[in-house]
């Protein structure tokens, strides 16, 4: 799996949806993506109110779809779904630090501190689908639990067949710098970075610390060419008309009410430390229509409207 590119898309919530992962395709055609996290409840119940529950990913490439949740059937139950939508490999969100999440509904992060049933959800997960299982998790509940090897080796020993290791506790959510260990020769299964990962330096950094590849999450706010710059291809950004096609996937995808402020947190990203961004991102919060912002998308990068 990471021979032609050891480089990842991290699952981020409300962030690597399908008009965003197509954005990120544009540029880097082989990279292995991670969808943003789909709670198994909501798959299997085919709950209408989630666009992504009916997602096909057939034309996605290297796509690893991410559920979360706590009951054992319906993990299963939602890979299979998953497989059958075309995913090429299932990840299961053990890392989750949101209360939601890891507190409400006993799932994400919490399934550091229930080696028990994380081990029988991976299981069932490994025993349910044909593909390969991954897990995403974090170094541990908090500092004094900082048991993120025994987790490891439940995984392995439940069939899955790498994970990736977020460099921070639950206790510290995204607070502070991300701090990777050292990965011995005799961990059982490939182990993939996360955490602070931006640049070509931060990826090499990881890989001599004896990570099999690394991911990129808040890298990629405002910046889908990330990973194809990181591994030092030659990326023409012409921002102006990126930004445009994303509205216009978002447009297609969401409809134009729901995705006029969704988009809004993309316009920010995409203008940060640009001069006069202060000034778009206010003009932007208080566009209603496409057309309306479009325009000024052109103004303020000076492009012509064509995507």
């Amino acid at each position: 799996m990471f021979s032609n590119n050891q480089i990842f898309a991290a699952p981020l919530a409300g962030i690597t949806d399908k008009p965003f992962r197509r954005l990120i395709r544009m540029f880097s055609p082989t990279a292995p993506i991670v969808t943003e996290m789909i709670s198994c409840h909501s798959l299997v119940g085919a709950h209408k109110n989630c666009l992504r529950n009916f997602d096909h990913y057939d034309d996605e490439g290297n796509i690893g779809t991410q559920i979360f949740g706590a009951d054992v059937a319906l993990m299963a139950e939602a890979a299979k779904i998953l497989q059958d939508a075309g995913a090429t490999w299932i990840d299961i969100n053990m890392g989750c630090p949101v209360p939601k999440v890891a507190s409400r509904a006993g799932a994400g992060a919490h399934l550091m501190q229930d080696h028990v049933l994380a081990g029988k959800i991976m299981s069932a997960v490994v025993q349910a689908v044909q593909i390969p299982v991954s897990i995403k998790t974090r170094l541990g509940w908090d500092d004094a639990h900082c048991d993120w090897l025994d987790l490891i080796n439940v995984a392995a020993q439940s069939g899955v067949k790498f994970a990736t290791l977020h460099g921070r506790t639950r206790a510290q959510m995204y607070v502070g710098p991300a701090v990777l260990p050292q990965i011995s020769k005799n961990i059982p299964i490939p182990i993939i970075a996360n955490g602070d990962i931006r640049t070509t330096d931060d990826v090499n950094r990881v890989m001599n610390l004896g990570y099999s590849g690394a991911m990129v999450g808040r890298g990629l706010l405002g910046r889908p060419w990330a990973l194809a710059q990181i591994i030092g291809d030659a990326v023409q950004t012409d921002i102006g008309t990126i930004v445009l096609k994303h509205l216009e996937y978002m447009l297609e995808y969401y409809g134009e009410r729901a995705a006029i402020p969704m988009f809004r947190k993309h316009a920010a990203w995409y203008s940060a430390g640009i001069a006069n961004s202060t000034d778009f991102r206010i003009k932007v919060n208080s566009i209603t229509d496409a057309a309306t912002l479009k325009m000024l998308i052109c103004e303020f990068w000076g492009c012509t409207g064509a995507v």
